[in-house]
């Protein structure tokens, strides 16, 4: 066994009941799709080699954060050469970001990317100031367009996403398409500027045209804190883990259905704070547990969502919770599309009216300033 490939990473975990953060190395061998963990400070095994199917191969990458066992852990470097050689062309990121022209269409340009075998790890929408919009296209600064691309840029909300693929750069660049969508629907029909994009600045996406543009750019869209959250009538929605890769589906039922998607923005649940969020359900649901597990498996995407009488009109549209029931009564539902069982039942969506500006807060405010 000592020759079977095998990928090696540092992950650290922050114990909060010491308040320390621990480091281990986590071993995931591809013969058998299993893994262990070893503790770094105390040198011993932290836990045996086992089959753990909630991970993948494909989530491990700098950056990125997995779920064992409910215990959070961030991988933050190779833990040896090989890996290190194996990933850093694998595993690299971009910046991509959806402009405020095609906020009608972020459902399906965000269905197209995860089609296209790009990872979204991270995402927010805010909305950029025309300050935040100048220091962004600082490179552009004297150029003839520059007042009227930060301008637009800053005329409303923006979604901003953070993108894995092997040579992700080129990889977002190509399916983008031509700066210019005229030239883009002539020389490249299938690109998102020539499927979306009208002209000009207003060509649907912005991509990082290297890998040094790439992080500056990372690193300045997500120390934004501009939620554009309203935090009056609105409810709140959560696409749970299971349904990431249909999140897009999801947005787009969503707007096409006449709400309107106020803010939105991508979050890692841990036990605590899933078990905080949800405990009105503790004693009522027997799913609870379960559902805590599940919420905390993998990333979610929360969205505060608005439209008059919101709470009512949208639990509509959601569905019944379970998905089975759905599918025989309301057939045209978020959940009975793809909803799996009560527990992985596509969203969660805000049960009674006066909750709904409490648990938009809950994300937009409270963990979001954490």
């Amino acid at each position: 066994m000592s020759s079977e490939e095998r990928y090696v990473f540092v992950i650290e975990w922050f114990d909060q009941a010491a308040s320390l953060i621990r480091k281990y190395n986590l071993t995931y061998f591809t013969v058998d799709n299993t893994i262990d963990m070893f503790d770094i400070k105390n040198r011993r095994i932290f836990l045996k080699r086992c089959q753990y199917p909630g991970l993948s191969v494909s989530e491990l990458f700098i950056g990125a954060t997995v779920t064992i066992y409910s215990r959070q852990l961030k991988v933050i470097d190779y833990a040896d050469v090989f890996t290190r050689q194996k990933f850093e062309t694998q595993r690299s990121k971009t910046f991509g970001m959806i402009k405020p022209d095609c906020y009608n269409n972020i459902g399906k340009i965000i269905d197209i990317i995860y089609s296209k075998g790009l990872r979204i790890t991270n995402l927010k929408m805010i909305k950029m100031t025309l300050t935040n919009a100048r220091q962004f296209y600082a490179e552009h600064t004297g150029k003839p367009f520059f007042e009227d691309l930060t301008n637009f840029m800053s005329s409303d909300v923006v979604v901003g996403m953070e993108l894995v693929a092997e040579n992700a750069v080129p990889k977002w660049r190509e399916l983008m398409g031509p700066t210019n969508p005229i030239t883009a629907k002539t020389d490249s029909p299938n690109t998102l500027r020539a499927i979306f994009g009208t002209q000009g600045t207003h060509n649907a996406v912005h991509g990082s045209d290297s890998a040094t543009s790439a992080s500056r750019e990372l690193n300045f869209f997500f120390s934004l804190p501009n939620s554009p959250a309203v935090l009056n009538n609105c409810t709140c929605c959560i696409i749970k883990p299971h349904a990431i890769y249909q999140a897009g589906k999801i947005i787009n039922m969503i707007l096409e259905e006449g709400f309107e998607i106020s803010a939105m923005m991508m979050v890692h649940l841990d036990k605590p704070t899933a078990e905080e969020f949800f405990e009105v359900y503790k004693g009522v649901l027997p799913e609870f547990t379960a559902m805590v597990d599940h919420m905390t498996s993998g990333p979610c995407i929360a969205m505060e969502i608005r439209q008059e009488n919101v709470v009512n009109a949208f639990r509509q549209v959601s569905g019944p919770l379970d998905p089975e029931v759905a599918k025989h009564l309301r057939s045209n539902t978020i959940r009975a599309a793809f909803g799996i069982d009560r527990v992985q039942n596509a969203v969660h969506c805000t049960d009674l009216p006066e909750d709904g500006v409490l648990e938009c807060e809950y994300f937009f405010r409270i963990l979001s300033g954490r």
